[in-house]
């Protein structure tokens, strides 16, 4: 049996029963600690009881971008904020597909509407302005990622079909969504002529101090109209990004996270760096990404404009195109010269 076999055949045990976990293959050696959780959480704790520097409280108001309409064959993505980017795959004769990732409009990442994180940027398209969306795929259950205002506000306008993983059914009902889906690791959903495969993420999950773990987390490699587009989610740098190019094919457009990763000994674990960040568009084997996962709320100690920085100069001898756009900026992929 090859290396690559004996990974994926690891990488299947991700669930003891009772809650779900990271399968140590899928984590390169320097992410391994022998601090226990109980270690891990106090000195979260701790750390999140002392001084931290203060990003601004408001930033002012990016430039306002059109919405793109695509073309047939075409794929429009626009960042809207944090971890939300509109997908729009253009068909002929039909209405584009348009499918939306962990969208969040509201205004703190909390259960409280007066506490928690609050949003220092405004989103790039007003919520009101967003076009019907068709798909709706939530990666994992953290408030900034699963967001029950704007869910419910979707639900209520557009009748989305909502794809996330395995346990966060019931979290996701509360949002009133009248069709919800959840997704394991590498299972795939045909529907309305595109491809969701539910794919890994080395991450967790939680809504309480109860409920860790209990559902699962991951990424989505999304194939339409000859595009293919993988949305990273919440993840640290690790093995699965190798296996996800293998099983999956090499993204034509990679939505990579890039922020919310200092101090670097205790979110290294959940989150990547801009430098492994760059590792993930080379395990990708891809030619354009879009940075996610920053400058929106404040949830770790870097500085607000850091990431895009550093993302700058881990670049500065590739090739490929992985960028940060504004809140509202798009980039158009052009219809794919062969079909697959």
């Amino acid at each position: 049996m090859s290396e690559h076999d004996l990974l994926l055949e690891s990488a299947d045990a991700h669930f003891n029963g009772e809650r779900f976990f990271n399968p140590p293959c899928y984590r390169p050696d320097e992410h391994l600690s022998p601090k226990t959780a109980p270690e891990r959480a106090r000195n979260i704790f701790r750390w999140q009881m002392g001084l931290r520097p203060r990003w601004p409280d408001a930033l002012p108001p990016t430039a306002m971008y059109p919405l793109p309409s695509p073309k047939p064959g075409e794929c429009v993505a626009t960042f809207i904020n944090h971890a939300t980017v509109l997908l729009q795959f253009g068909r002929k004769e039909r209405q584009p597909l348009r499918i939306i990732t962990d969208p969040i409009f509201s205004e703190r990442c909390s259960p409280f509407r007066n506490m928690g994180p609050k949003r220092v940027r405004e989103p790039g398209l007003p919520l009101n302005d967003l076009p019907p969306i068709d798909i709706i795929l939530v990666s994992h259950c953290h408030y900034d990622h699963l967001d029950l205002p704007t869910l419910r506000h979707l639900a209520g306008r557009d009748d989305p079909l909502c794809i996330s993983f395995l346990g966060n059914r019931r979290h996701l009902e509360k949002a009133g969504l009248p069709r919800i889906v959840e997704l394991d690791w590498w299972e795939s959903l045909n529907v309305d002529g595109a491809c969701i495969t539910a794919t890994p993420a080395l991450h967790g999950s939680a809504r309480t101090p109860f409920d860790s773990n209990r559902a699962l987390w991951g990424s989505f490699m999304i194939e339409a109209d000859d595009h293919r587009v993988f949305f990273a989610g919440d993840t640290a740098w690790g093995k699965h990004f190798d296996v996800i190019r293998q099983r999956c094919g090499v993204p034509d457009l990679a939505l990579i996270p890039i922020g919310a990763y200092a101090p670097r000994d205790l979110m290294r674990r959940v989150h990547m760096c801009p430098e492994e960040a760059v590792k993930t568009f080379e395990a990708l084997g891809t030619n354009n990404a879009i940075g996610i996962h920053f400058n929106t709320f404040q949830l770790t100690d870097e500085g607000i404009l850091e990431p895009a920085g550093r993302l700058k100069i881990a670049m500065h001898h590739h090739a490929g195109r992985f960028e940060v756009l504004d809140n509202g900026e798009s980039r158009t992929l052009p219809p794919p010269r062969t079909s697959r």
